[in-house]
């Protein structure tokens, strides 16, 4: 019986050390050298060098001045802790409830015309930092007249700020709100009385 064991445990104790130990080492290793700015948590840093936040995770943003992201199942606010979707059916009256509060919210500031599904639904894992072109372009009367510009220039500002599908048909055209509203505070800071 030590002899059926002792491959058994040998083959154990390798792999262990190989899947769990070295090759882990190995791929963090050739991730922080390949690629050292999504190794870190692609952080973002304002410019006196303070992280504002990370291209990758939404954050909530209420100010008028500013895009604002979809809604998010993530706890309170993006938290990655809690990073998943609601699970709540089409019919659930509490999903009924949140979406239509979410557009009422919309048609707060945007009374005419299609509500994205972005503006009103969650992403899978509730984390997701880009909302859609059409999203952003619906949201540029308000924040132009919370600056006090021209929607002309939010909206020159938005669509510079948005990336196309990764090689022209892979995902679908979308905007990060965290870059776009760091260029609006670059660009056209908001006055303080």
């Amino acid at each position: 019986m030590l002899n059926q064991a002792r491959p058994a445990i040998v083959s154990m104790l390798l792999f262990s050390v190989i899947l769990g130990g070295a090759y882990p080492a190995v791929v963090t290793a050739a991730g922080g050298a390949l690629f050292p700015a999504q190794a870190e948590g692609s952080f973002v840093r304002n410019a006196a060098g303070e992280v504002v936040g990370s291209n990758l995770i939404g954050q909530v943003t209420t100010e008028p001045g500013y895009l604002w992201p979809r809604p998010s199942a993530a706890g309170d606010g993006y938290n990655a802790a809690g990073s998943s979707g609601s699970n709540l059916g089409p019919l659930n009256p509490v999903l009924i409830e949140r979406v239509a509060a979410d557009a009422a919210a919309v048609r707060a500031y945007a009374p005419e015309g299609a509500i994205p599904p972005d503006a009103v639904t969650t992403s899978g894992s509730g984390l997701d930092p880009e909302i859609s072109p059409e999203f952003a372009a619906l949201q540029v009367d308000r924040i132009a007249a919370a600056r006090g510009i021209k929607p002309s220039l939010v909206g020159a500002l938005v669509a510079a700020n948005t990336e196309a599908p990764l090689l022209g048909f892979i995902g679908q055209a979308r905007v990060n709100v965290l870059m776009t509203n760091l260029a609006l505070d670059s660009a056209y800071p908001i006055k303080t009385e």
